[in-house]
């Protein structure tokens, strides 16, 4: 590993930083932790100082105040101006921050990478040709960096049964992509659902309560007692979405909306 120098963040080494925050639990913020060992040795730091930083960021963080962790209070003023930055345009700087931290890695025009807490940095396969413009670029870095962060922030496990196979798993939108560009990427209006699930909850079959409670439609109700509908839904109703105890919560206005559609179903 090279040697860690004492110097100054830069703002370009904090939006890396912060997109690695997004991906990962408070909890996991430590100098341990794979993907924080990994993404140190590329920006020459320490382990330790990078996960410093990512608890400095934990302190700006209202989504966690409101979860009652505080995180460490040396947060410089360049944190917090890079922090307002970041969530203030969400569209433009997680993409770029994606694409930053894609860069970093050496895989910015080829296969991509993922955070998985346990094993840190992995190879991802992304689709890529010709004919990929520059929005859809775009687009998709900030897809990437979403799928990580939900999924990561529910620990890897559709919220609902607890399944624990990635390649599974989607990272579902509260509110639409399209209806509301200011919160496509806010880890907030994210859930991470199996891929039937996902369905479900698109379409507005199940839904939260103000509890994070699961609620199933009177549409998808009068299936019942058909065998799928009974094991992998009516099995799981009423209970409480699987969040680890350091992860963000959906926010409940975002859900508010999802459930006024969701009775009309």
């Amino acid at each position: 590993m090279a040697q860690a120098t004492r110097r100054q963040w830069t703002r370009d080494e904090l939006l890396i930083a912060l997109n690695l925050y997004h991906k990962l639990t408070f909890g996991q913020m430590h100098g341990r932790q794979p993907a924080i060992v990994s993404t140190a040795e590329k920006l020459n730091r320490g382990p330790n100082s990078l996960a410093m930083k990512l608890c400095n960021f934990a302190s700006l963080d209202p989504a966690l105040k409101m979860r009652g962790i505080k995180g460490l209070s040396g947060a410089s003023a360049l944190d917090r101006s890079v922090w307002t930055e970041f969530h203030q345009n969400l569209s433009e700087t997680a993409p770029a921050s994606e694409q930053a931290f894609q860069k970093l890695f050496g895989a910015e025009k080829g296969d991509g990478v993922e955070v998985t807490p346990k094993e840190g940095i992995r190879p991802r396969k992304v689709p890529s040709g010709p004919t990929e413009t520059t929005a859809n670029v775009k687009i998709r870095r900030g897809q990437d960096y979403f799928r990580d962060s939900v999924l990561n922030n529910f620990g890897g496990r559709c919220g609902i049964t607890g399944l624990a196979v990635r390649e599974l798993l989607i990272a579902s939108h509260i509110l639409p992509w399209g209806k509301y560009e200011a919160e496509r990427l806010n880890v907030r209006n994210g859930i991470a659902l199996s891929r039937l699930h996902d369905a479900a909850f698109d379409v507005g079959l199940v839904t939260f309560d103000s509890a994070l409670r699961l609620k199933l439609s009177k549409g998808l109700k009068s299936y019942l007692p058909h065998k799928t509908v009974a094991e992998c839904f009516a099995a799981y109703e009423g209970e409480s979405l699987q969040l680890p105890k350091d992860a963000v919560l959906p926010d409940e206005k975002f859900l508010a909306v999802h459930r006024a559609k969701s009775f009309e179903k």
